[in-house]
This record gives structure tokens, C-alpha cells and sequence, in this order.
């Protein structure tokens, strides 16, 4: 298993300890005779020097990864990044965002210095820091407080470092062709789906079109209690041809927005 595939096994394998409802979808569509491909995978974190979008990228640039697109999101004061590998188009994509720290209350800013400080300027030198879970102390009134100003910080202070959603690649999937049809069959199953801005986000003349579950409420353990908290959840996007034939591989702003609504409380 090269460095790459064993990432994302163990990526894989940490998102699905939170977040069953994938394990159990990936079955479910396994039992039709799908192999599920991963179109991409996201993770959050927060703008400071040790823990933004840069120093983390870097760790995915060590394993062939390169920054092919910047992303504003101006309402929820997020920047992002998509990495794709420079040699292999089969590993999945990377969408990494960052919350931009500066532009909420010095409260929110006091709580995240302090996690911050918590973390070792080694540990994000090595791959392995990104499924590490939550490196930092974190009370549950904290993570209410931060919830008042944003539920991106919320989630991630309570949760840390962990993909936010592996992502099922429609175009590679045999018994399903339309992203209409496999909503279906995910609802028909008993799982929540995220219709913020609508069931699906995006349209084929924009080249993708994504829809995602609602991540289920797990019970999480903080500094002091557990508590019910929205986790993970799992994506699908399908993908459509540019001019030149080849399939966009870029992502929309105006539907990831609606996409990082998928861990709000139900």
C-alpha cells in the first residue's frame, strides 16, 4: 500500500468510528455490486500559523498533492483550498478550509489562541496529525460559545482533525446515473439529507452537481461531559465534461456553502 492509500485507509477508518451512517451506505451500495470510489474528502481547521490551510497543505504536498483552486466563503468567513495529486487523477481530491479567526468576537479569537497553544509545532509536521482527532482541551460550554458565533468553529474545536465527509464519485458508480436517483435510494434507507438551498447543490451547466446526508448526532466527549453533538456526514457529487471533454474537477462556492450546512443541528 503506497503512502497515499495507506493515508486515507486510516483517514477512512477514524471518520467511520464517528460517522457509521457511512460505513453504512458504502455497504449498502456495495451490496448492489458498486465499488465506491472517493471523489474527495474535506477537512476544517483554523487560520493561525500552526494550524491554517498553508501548513497543513504542505503536509498533502509531501504525499504528490498540489493547490489547484481558492474558494471564498464570504457569510461564513471561511477561505479553502482544493489539492489534486500531480500524478495520480485516481486519489480522491482534497478540500481543506480554514476559519478566519480574525474576523469574529476576541473571545472566539482568546479560545482559539488557546487551543491552539496546546498543539505541538511537530505533531502538524507529520500526515498522521490530520486524523488525530481533537489535540486540545475543550469544555462543553466552550464549545456552546463558540457554537453562538459559528457552528464551522464549534465543529471543529470539538471535533479536531478528521475528514469532515468523504465524498461517493457518481460517475464511477454502474447502478446509478443520476444524482435524483441516489438521493432516493439514500432517503429510502432512513437517512437525513441536507436540503439547505435544495436537495442537490449545483447543475450540470456548472459542471457539478453534490447532495449530502446531515450528520447524526453522536455522543462526544469533552474536557468535563459528553454531550449529543453533530459529527460527519457523507457526500456525493457527480462531475460533468468541460469544452476540452475532460470532467471538471473544481468545486462550486455557492453549493460547498450550503454543503458545510450538513453538521448543523437538525
Amino acid at each position: 500500500m503506497s503512502t497515499v492509500e495507506n493515508f486515507f485507509a486510516n483517514l477512512w477508518q477514524q471518520y467511520t468510528a464517528i460517522n457509521p451512517q457511512a460505513e453504512a451506505i458504502h455497504e449498502l451500495l456495495a451490496a448492489r455490486g458498486e465499488s465506491v470510489v472517493n471523489d474527495h474528502v474535506a477537512l476544517r481547521t483554523f487560520n493561525t500559523d500552526k494550524l491554517g490551510i498553508d501548513r497543513l497543505g504542505y503536509l498533502f504536498e509531501t504525499m504528490g498533492y498540489e493547490n489547484r483552486g481558492q474558494y471564498d466563503f464570504t457569510a461564513k468567513q471561511l477561505n479553502a483550498y482544493h489539492f489534486e495529486h500531480r500524478e495520480n487523477p485516481h486519489h480522491p481530491k482534497i478540500f481543506i478550509s480554514e476559519l478566519i479567526t480574525e474576523s469574529f468576537s476576541d473571545e472566539l479569537q482568546a479560545l482559539v489562541h488557546r487551543m491552539d497553544g496546546q498543539v505541538m509545532s511537530k505533531a502538524t509536521q507529520d500526515p498522521a496529525f490530520l486524523y488525530s482527532g481533537r489535540p486540545w482541551d475543550l469544555t462543553f460550554q466552550e464549545y456552546i460559545r463558540l457554537l453562538q458565533e459559528s457552528e464551522y468553529a464549534a465543529w471543529t474545536a470539538a471535533f479536531g482533525y478528521r475528514a469532515n465527509h468523504f465524498t461517493v464519485s457518481i460517475n464511477h458508480l454502474t447502478t446509478f446515473f443520476e444524482i435524483e436517483d441516489l438521493n432516493q435510494f439514500i432517503m429510502d434507507h432512513g437517512f437525513a439529507m441536507n436540503e439547505s438551498g435544495g436537495l442537490i447543490k449545483g447543475t450540470p451547466a456548472q459542471r457539478l452537481e453534490q447532495s449530502s446526508t446531515m450528520a447524526p448526532l453522536v455522543n462526544l466527549e469533552f474536557s468535563d461531559v459528553s454531550h449529543l453533538v453533530p459529527s460527519c456526514f457523507y457526500e456525493f457529487a457527480k462531475r460533468y465534461p468541460q469544452a476540452d471533454g475532460r470532467l471538471y474537477q473544481g468545486f462550486i462556492a455557492a453549493s460547498a456553502d450550503k454543503i458545510f450546512e450538513s453538521t448543523n443541528r437538525q
